[in-house]
């Protein structure tokens, strides 16, 4: 897969294309049906399937106390809209120069002389150019003239129309289940990890830390069951996860993931990039009033934790 961050890393000899365009945060099922379908087109056409999105996020620009929190980095993003079948992502660098251009101009620089597509997959609800002012019957019209077919793949999900809003609603209330059952995968955040106060060694739950970043999402505070992976090796491990910043002890306030790894104390995990899936929520954040109440609360997670993963 390639990944395309400007007009200049698209090849000169780029052939005919099909291309698909959303933001693709998340790349949730709904996103993965608009991949099916133009996978399919690109199979039948023998073309490249590309995919194009916007870094950073169009309100990031145009409304930036409004934007979302991103589900994934654009590197995630550009490996998971892979896994559903692209060829090559562009990230488009989003700007109000860019945000400025009609739907016809996006059309012509981006599908037209960029990618020479053949054939659009969007999202039935897709919106683009200056104030959103084009949709798919727009594509479509302007497809009929450039020579592209273009057709808007509905995102439903039974009677869930799957989204990125959807998802960050599902994680805010801490239904990591629910999150995963509109991406096809549990939800996950990746992250170097860095030295703490060492606090859950001393209580005998050592714990590997992530910061959390303020614009990407992360599940509600609380306890979860889940795994943590090492993206230097690939092993996957066990996890009881915490999410939050440790109210029992005052004066911390630093949001964070914590994962003690199972059964394990033998792990030296500083400065390893890591993986953190979230499979079940065990329960929401607390302030005990002893430390000793809080190791009682600990053992009885990673007894559940266990039971869960096992199961």
């Amino acid at each position: 897969m390639q990944l395309w961050r400007s007009w200049d890393d698209v090849p000169d000899d780029l052939g005919p294309t099909a291309v698909v365009i959303g933001n693709f945060d998340g790349v949730h099922l709904g996103h993965r049906q608009v991949l099916s379908r133009a996978r399919a087109v690109a199979d039948e056409g023998g073309l490249l399937l590309v995919a194009v999105t916007f870094d950073p996020h169009p309100m990031a620009v145009l409304r930036p106390e409004h934007a979302p929190t991103a589900l994934t980095s654009l590197e995630t993003r550009a490996a998971l809209l892979a896994d559903a079948g692209a060829d090559a992502v562009l990230a488009l660098p989003f700007d109000r120069e860019v945000a400025s251009w009609s739907p016809e101009e996006f059309v012509q620089r981006v599908l037209v002389d960029a990618l020479h597509a053949s054939a659009v997959v969007v999202g039935a609800n897709f919106r683009f150019g200056h104030r959103a002012g084009g949709d798919v019957a727009t594509l479509t019209e302007s497809g009929a003239r450039h020579g592209f077919t273009a057709e808007g793949i509905p995102l439903d999900g039974g009677p869930q129309v799957w989204s990125s809003t959807y998802v960050r609603t599902c994680l805010a209330a801490g239904d990591v289940s629910g999150a995963a059952q509109a991406l096809g995968r549990p939800y996950s955040v990746r992250g170097t990890v860095v030295k703490g106060d060492q606090r859950g060694r001393e209580l005998g739950y050592p714990t590997a830390n992530v910061p959390t970043d303020a614009m990407t999402a992360a599940p509600a505070d609380g306890v979860y069951a889940g795994r943590l992976i090492r993206l230097d090796t690939g092993e996957s491990l066990p996890a009881a996860i915490s999410v939050g910043t440790n109210p029992t002890f005052h004066g911390e306030r630093a949001r964070r993931v914590e994962s003690y790894v199972l059964d394990r104390s033998d792990l030296d995990l500083y400065g390893v990039e890591v993986e953190v899936t979230f499979v079940e929520r065990l329960r929401g954040m607390v302030t005990f009033d002893s430390v000793d109440e809080l190791v009682v609360q600990m053992a009885e997670d990673v007894d559940r934790a266990r039971d869960l993963l096992a199961g």
